[in-house]
């Protein structure tokens, strides 16, 4: 495959993912043997120099105020196109597309912008014709954190942090999009009155493939602090909370494999005729419902029911299949992107592979060698010495500082440094797993672990993952996992959706590979030692007077 230009080969059926990120807009076409054989992108700030944009952003003066430019993403939608066009890309051979978008953005479309939508003229670019069809030109993307007071407002609405995330899958967040809405609406009530509709990054992006406003999917819309997450529907309460009329601005949400329709007198999610006349572009081609990055990272990796997905880079993220959720007052639930009747959860803990490469500098002389062989002499539960080890405030759960304990639960100053490199990996991975666990996950017997990020290519850490978690580990190619993901998303809608299960529309994808299976004896060490490291963390939350409630 070659990055922006065609192969010399067949002609090939294929459906497209897109990826409207923070920094750019990538596309990659996957063929029916689900092959990756094209992609491309254009960087916002490299390629469209002139929306003055730093990290695809503008932050603002009180540097809590994150927004972009909503123009620079539809003028990055018509260069992509060009750029797909000069190449020779076959457009006809487009079975269905869909796509994610940087979760939590919004974008707030002026009244009479659907007509300016439906009648787009194939002669001139999109970004031409709907440069007034926006009420608010930069928009709130998920780095803006401004939204504090409207988070204390919406808790207190519907009777708390915890009831809020009961409801929606989350206690309020400052980036989450019913907050943002509540802020516009307060601080710009006429730039809301003029707004038709709200849309999401993901469902804005459909909408400038149907020609018309694609609903939001219930996957990304479990990230508003909006969406009833066992009902599916929008929670009353939410949105009075929020602004008035948010209802209809918003449109009904729908599942996230639907072929989006358009309407009785259209096609059922066909492409808006612009494309077919502009790009050529078949007239059946589909528009399966787009959501948000982190879904469509799930469906790239191609997770199961019971299984995990850790990403272990910067900070390090965790992908889990739930059938039943316990929201908490950390992490989120959102409805599973490609089986509406269960859920993914998604963790977040600050202190990754910053804490490792640190760790290593002090107790392995630099060396990753040394401290893969300081995992392999040292014993399953590190004689029973645990250790919680964040650089920088972590997020799950809310701990700085360094904590040594040894088996008799006394507070140390140091360890030897091959037990402190085992007490570190050992520490992130329980922290993982009891978090986890705190959402409702449970190892199953079919449970598989897929690792990626940096740390992923340590056998020895994955090694530790394996024993920790009680479950084979494997690795996956995910370069451009939401890109790809919304490429099999596009073919299980196409298949069927919500009637066909993911896994049968994926069968020719690649399997991924096995790094590491669990040591005998693991389970016994690990279910002794859990319980135990929860009772420390909680002892140390305590003291910083931040423990749970």
């Amino acid at each position: 495959m070659r990055s922006g230009a065609m192969e010399e080969s067949a002609v090939r059926r294929c459906c497209l993912g897109w990826d409207f990120s923070t920094q750019q807009v990538k596309v990659v076409a996957v063929d029916s043997e689900l092959n990756v054989y094209y992609e491309d992108s254009v960087h916002f700030d490299r390629d469209l120099p002139e929306f003055g944009t730093q990290g695809g952003v503008h932050v603002h003066k009180d540097r809590l105020t994150v927004t972009s430019p909503v123009l620079m993403w539809v003028q990055a939608l018509d260069l992509i196109l060009e750029k797909m066009k000069a190449s020779g890309f076959d457009f006809s051979q487009v079975l269905a597309l869909s796509g994610a978008g940087q979760q939590h953005g919004s974008v707030y479309w002026k009244a009479g912008a659907s007509q300016a939508l439906m009648s787009l003229s194939p002669a001139l670019p999109l970004h031409q014709q709907l440069q007034a069809c926006f009420s608010i030109n930069d928009c709130p993307i998920w780095m803006d954190s401004s939204t504090t007071a409207q988070c204390r407002l919406l808790e207190a609405a519907v009777g708390g942090a915890q009831a809020l995330s009961c409801l929606t899958g989350s206690r309020a967040y400052e980036r989450f999009t019913g907050n943002q809405i509540a802020k516009v609406f307060q601080q710009n009530p006429e730039a809301y009155s003029d707004t038709e509709r709200i849309s999401l990054v993901s469902s804005f992006a459909a909408s400038l493939f149907l020609g018309s406003y694609s609903p939001i999917d219930y996957s990304d819309g479990s990230g508003m602090n909006l969406l009833h997450i066992q009902e599916k529907v929008w929670s009353q309460a939410c949105l009075a909370a929020c602004a008035p009329h948010l209802e209809e601005k918003l449109g009904s949400p729908v599942p996230s494999c639907s072929v989006v329709s358009i309407g009785a007198l259209s096609p059922q999610g066909a492409i808006s005729s612009y494309y077919i006349q502009r790009y050529g572009f078949a007239p059946g081609c589909k528009v399966v419902a787009f959501t948000g990055d982190n879904p469509a990272s799930l469906a790239g990796m191609r997770l199961e029911e019971g299984d995990i997905a850790v990403s272990l880079g910067t900070s390090d993220t965790l992908f889990l299949w739930l059938q039943e959720p316990i929201p908490a007052l950390e992490g989120h639930i959102f409805c599973n992107p490609v089986d509406s009747q269960h859920y993914m959860a998604l963790l977040c803990f600050k202190n990754g592979s910053l804490m490792r490469e640190k760790i290593r500098d002090d107790s392995a002389s630099c060396s990753w060698s040394e401290f893969s062989k300081a995992l392999r002499s040292t014993e399953m539960g590190n004689s029973g010495n645990l250790g919680f080890y964040f650089d920088v405030m972590e997020i799950t759960p809310e701990i700085i500082g360094y904590h040594r304990f040894n088996a008799e639960n006394v507070e140390v100053s140091a360890f030897p440094g091959d037990v402190e490199i085992r007490a570190l990996i050992e520490g992130q991975f329980m922290a993982k797993r009891i978090h986890a666990e705190g959402l409702g996950y449970r190892v199953m017997p079919k449970t598989k672990i897929l690792a990626t990020g940096g740390a992923s290519h340590n056998r020895d850490i994955l090694q530790v993952l394996a024993d920790v978690f009680g479950a084979p580990v494997y690795v996956i190619d995910t370069a451009n996992s939401a890109c790809v993901g919304s490429a099999y998303r596009a073919f299980h809608g196409l298949a069927g959706g919500t009637d066909v299960a993911f896994s049968e529309a994926m069968k020719l994808a690649p399997d991924p590979s096995l790094a590491a299976t669990p040591s005998p004896g693991a389970s016994q060490v690990y279910e002794a030692l859990l319980p135990r490291y929860a009772e420390l963390e909680q002892r140390i939350l305590s003291q910083s007077g931040r423990a749970l409630e």
